[in-house]
């Protein structure tokens, strides 16, 4: 990575029905509120704070969503942002680009993404057309590690997740799949070398967004960067069973890569995508909040935390200073009277 001023860093935001169900996710304190998390994050990435949606995203314990350290990068560094609307269930205040997608369903129904194909297609051509030498490409989804499971599961790649919970529920998210490729008749593998086909069967449509957009991306000669964790990892595998071959990084935070159920050493390396890790250092602040629940295992990544904090030491902006735009963030945020800078 090189440089923010020719950077254009975009978040797909949408959502799935697979995140209801019980111990999936950690994705907003309140269940009948998460639906609205990826709608605060659009906004809390454009704004600085929330305007529409009625909640900052917080896991039960108080954990708050990895968008507060994104837009903390971008107080600093200025870089570009666009939302694409990849099947959001409520509205967000923030500006967005319409894919046309719609919510997408149970992962343990027969087709959780009926549309999977089309928003792929979409995406990929708004891809190419984007005015960026660099493209940094991010998501928001509750309930996404699982969808991402289970597009693994169907193209035939090792079934490698992590969790914003500190426990990742790995044996509830195996039966979670194991369901969906049974009720798409499907068998691990069935599906290699048809990506639109694997969201459409056991993904979410944020998977085609964010695959679709990278490919276009690189039809365009830009380099390209998948910013998250696991999930990003599987829109990279997607990008390679679409028989797409180029130069690709995936950038992400310690907090995965410290996670050995995630393997996402191995989920990059199985898919040639160039791995990049930062440490945000936040031991440094371990009583604040906003990071003491990441160092005890909580959200981990996520609104392209990864790929934001990759770009802040690329810029020789001190992690110090991160930590610091963090609190300010943060405390923003949290108090509804207080304005952004």
């Amino acid at each position: 990575m090189s440089g923010t001023s020719d950077t254009l860093f975009a978040l797909a935001a949408g959502s799935t029905q697979t995140a209801a169900i019980e111990g999936i996710s950690a994705a907003g304190a309140d269940p009948t509120l998460m639906a609205h998390t990826p709608s605060a994050d659009a906004e809390l990435l454009a704004y600085g704070r929330t305007a529409r949606a009625p909640v900052v995203p917080v896991s039960p314990t108080g954990c708050p969503t990895p968008a507060v350290v994104t837009r903390a990068v971008r107080e600093r560094l200025g870089f570009e942002t666009v939302v694409l609307d990849a099947g959001l269930a409520e509205p967000t205040g923030a500006p967005t680009i319409d894919l046309g997608a719609a919510r997408g369903g149970d992962v343990r129904d027969s087709e959780p993404v009926p549309d999977a194909a089309e928003i792929f297609e979409t995406a990929r051509t708004l891809g190419s057309d984007l005015p960026a030498d660099r493209l940094v490409v991010a998501e928001t989804v509750p309930g996404g590690t699982t969808t991402a499971m289970g597009v693994l599961a169907a193209l035939g790649e090792r079934r490698a997740v992590s969790s914003s919970l500190p426990e990742n529920p790995l044996e509830l998210k195996r039966e979670v799949v194991d369901a969906g490729l049974a009720a798409s008749d499907l068998d691990a593998g069935d599906l290699a070398g048809e990506p639109t086909e694997a969201v459409r069967r056991m993904g979410d449509p944020v998977l085609a967004a964010v695959s679709g957009l990278a490919a276009g991306a690189l039809d365009a000669d830009a380099d390209v960067t998948l910013a998250g964790g696991t999930q990003l990892a599987t829109a990279g595998a997607l990008v390679r069973h679409a028989g797409v071959e180029d130069g690709l990084e995936l950038a992400t935070t310690s907090f995965v890569a410290g996670d050995d159920s995630a393997r996402i050493r191995d989920l990059a390396a199985d898919q040639s995508l160039d791995l990049t890790v930062t440490d945000p250092g936040f031991e440094a602040r371990d009583s604040h909040p906003a990071m003491a629940a990441y160092l005890a295992g909580e959200a981990k990544e996520g609104v392209g935390m990864g790929g934001a904090l990759a770009l802040a030491a690329e810029a020789d902006l001190g992690m110090d200073a991160v930590r610091e735009s963090i609190v300010e963030v943060y405390d923003r945020v949290t108090d509804p009277v207080e304005e952004p800078a």
